[in-house]
C-alpha cells in the first residue's frame, strides 16, 4: 500500500467497505481479542508549551497534581484485579524524576506480575534506558503529525526530527514503541494523515494511536474547529489496513465525541482500550482537552460487547 492507495481510502466515499475490509484485516491479522490496558494519568505537571494541549505549562488555570508512589500502585493494582492485561503511567513532559519512576515501574511489574508502558514524552536517552532496565517493556511518544512545519507551529521551540530521533533511540533499547497523531488538527490536509501512517509503518512501531483533536479552553487554540468523529473512524480502518499488525486503541478522545464512539473504534479496526484508573480526586485536573469522557472498566466493557469482541474483564471473558 503506498501514499497513492492510503489517499484513495481517506478520501472514498464509500467509507463502509473501508470500515468492514479494516475489520477483516483485523480478525485476521490480531484476532477478537481486544487489549485493555490500565491508564494512570500520574501527574499533569509539564515543561512544554504545545498549543493544542491543557497540560502546558503556561496554562496558570490548572491545578497541579503528582500522585505519590502509593497511590500509583494502589491504582495499578485496582486496574489488574479488574482484569487489565498491563499498565500504562502517562504525565506531562518532565514531570517524573527518573529514578523515582524507575522504582515504581519495578514495583508494579515485580507485584503485578503484568506489562508496564511509559508515556512520559522527549527525554535523555540515560532515562529511557534506566526505565528499560527497570522492567518497562512499551514505550508510547505520538509523532501528532508528520507535517514538520505544522508540528513546529503546534510545538513552539521543538522539532519533527527530535521526536522521530527519540522513536529511534526507544526501539534501538529494545522497547515495543508506540507512536500516534490527531485527526482534524487545524492545518492538516489529507497528504499529511497519509504521511502520518507513512511514518508510523516507516518506524515499525508496535502500537498507533490516532485520536480526534478536540480544543482545550485555556489554549491558543481554543476557538479552532475541532475534529469530527466519521473521520477519525476511516483513519483508523486505514491504518489496520496500513499496519495489520500494529496495536490501535479506540481512544479516550473517540468516546468523548461520540457516545458508543469506543465501540465504533473497535469495529473499525482497533484492539486497544485504555480505561482510566486515575484517582477520582485528580482526574478532572488531567484536562489534556475538554469535555474528556471518563472511560472506566465497565464502559470498555460495554464497547467490548457491543462491538462483538472478547477481552480479559472480569464477567466479560467471552465478549458477546
Amino acid at each position: 500500500m503506498d501514499r497513492a492507495d492510503i489517499l484513495h481510502l481517506l478520501n472514498t466515499p464509500d467509507g463502509e467497505s473501508v470500515r468492514a475490509a479494516a475489520e477483516r484485516e483485523l480478525l485476521r491479522a490480531k484476532g477478537a481479542r481486544v487489549f485493555v490496558r490500565g491508564l494512570i494519568e500520574f501527574s499533569n505537571v509539564c515543561r512544554r508549551n504545545c498549543r493544542y494541549c491543557g497540560l502546558r505549562a503556561q496554562n496558570r488555570a490548572l491545578a497541579r497534581y503528582t500522585l505519590t508512589q502509593a497511590e500509583v500502585l494502589d491504582a495499578a493494582a485496582r486496574a489488574v484485579a479488574l482484569g487489565a492485561d498491563s499498565i500504562v503511567l502517562q504525565s506531562g513532559e518532565g514531570a517524573a524524576e527518573a529514578a523515582w519512576l524507575a522504582e515504581v515501574v519495578r514495583e508494579i511489574v515485580t507485584a503485578l506480575r503484568v506489562p508496564v508502558a511509559l508515556c512520559v514524552g522527549e527525554r535523555p536517552e540515560r532515562d529511557y534506558a534506566l526505565w528499560r532496565d527497570a522492567g518497562a517493556t512499551r514505550y508510547l511518544l505520538k509523532h501528532e503529525t508528520a507535517d514538520a512545519a505544522l508540528y513546529a507551529r503546534l510545538h513552539p521551540g521543538h522539532t519533527l526530527v527530535e521526536r522521530v530521533g527519540c522513536l529511534r533511540v526507544l526501539k534501538a533499547l529494545g522497547y515495543a514503541t508506540g507512536t500516534g497523531f490527531m485527526t482534524g488538527l487545524p492545518g492538516q490536509s489529507p497528504e499529511s494523515l497519509a504521511d502520518d501512517i507513512l511514518l508510523a509503518r516507516e518506524l515499525g512501531v508496535a502500537m498507533c494511536g490516532a485520536g480526534p483533536f478536540i480544543p482545550q479552553a485555556e489554549t491558543p487554540l481554543a476557538r479552532a474547529r475541532g475534529g469530527t468523529a466519521e473521520q477519525n473512524l476511516r483513519v483508523l480502518s486505514v491504518l489496520r489496513l496500513a499496519l495489520p499488525e500494529a496495536d490501535l486503541p479506540a481512544t479516550t478522545a473517540l468516546a468523548s465525541l461520540s457516545p458508543g464512539g469506543q465501540a465504533a473504534g473497535l469495529r473499525a479496526g482497533a484492539n486497544v482500550l485504555m480505561p482510566g484508573f486515575t484517582p477520582e480526586a485528580r482526574r478532572a485536573d488531567y484536562r489534556i482537552y475538554d469535555h474528556k469522557a471518563p472511560v472506566s472498566m465497565a464502559d470498555a466493557a460495554r464497547a467490548i460487547t457491543g462491538a462483538g469482541r472478547t477481552c480479559g474483564i472480569r464477567g466479560v471473558a467471552q465478549g458477546a
